[in-house]
């Protein structure tokens, strides 16, 4: 079974190296639409893959980090990563390129790696991200699988290699969430009380 969760944001970049000359030299944005689908061969006490309520915590705020940031690749030129970071005040420093594709990689990362460490309290046994559609444009997606994720010919992904500025962190429910996710501190959902008993 399952489940998809639509999340939104604008976000300004540049991509270095790709074909496009306005899109390789000019800061430039796009209203992404972000679809998080997860799955499940059984469901929890409420009989659903993963309550969509849970996804508006940590998962949440993870992706709006990208709302009204400026994203860069950490190569980039240091001069065009300082002026970033001095002239917004919301930024993320990526260890890949700010690209469709690579947004559908880190949100997928990002959002198994938080899965990973969740206590889940309401019989969830086996969710896990099956795929995350980055739309940039109407007419533009990439779509990331598990596969996409652990492949490090499209880049090495790791906790240690992602920064965000300060106000983006602050704008979390909880500023150490980052931090947190790096030290493998659990993520603990709410307690569940039975109304109805599920079937043993």
């Amino acid at each position: 079974m399952r489940i998809r969760k639509l999340f939104k944001f604008e976000n300004a970049h540049i991509v270095r190296n790709c074909s496009s000359e306005r899109c390789k030299h000019s800061i430039h944005g796009h209203s992404y639409q972000i679809e998080l689908i997860l799955e499940a061969k059984r469901l929890d006490h409420g009989q659903m893959v993963y309550d969509f309520g849970l996804l508006k915590s940590s998962i949440k705020d993870i992706i709006d980090s990208f709302d009204h940031a400026i994203c860069f690749w950490s190569k980039d030129d240091p001069e065009y990563i300082a002026a970033c970071k001095k002239f917004s005040a919301r930024w993320i420093s990526l260890p890949v390129s700010p690209s469709a594709e690579q947004f559908s990689r880190v949100i997928f990362f990002w959002a198994q790696e938080i899965l990973k460490q969740t206590q889940m309290q309401n019989g969830e046994t086996d969710v896990s991200v099956y795929s995350v559609i980055a739309h940039e444009t109407a007419t533009g997606y990439a779509q990331c699988f598990a596969d996409d994720v652990a492949n490090e010919q499209m880049g090495k992904l790791a906790l240690e290699e992602f920064a965000f500025s300060e106000q983006v962190c602050a704008e979390w429910h909880d500023p150490e969430l980052y931090a947190k996710l790096i030290r493998g501190v659990r993520f603990v959902n709410p307690s569940v009380t039975m109304q109805v008993q599920p079937d043993a």
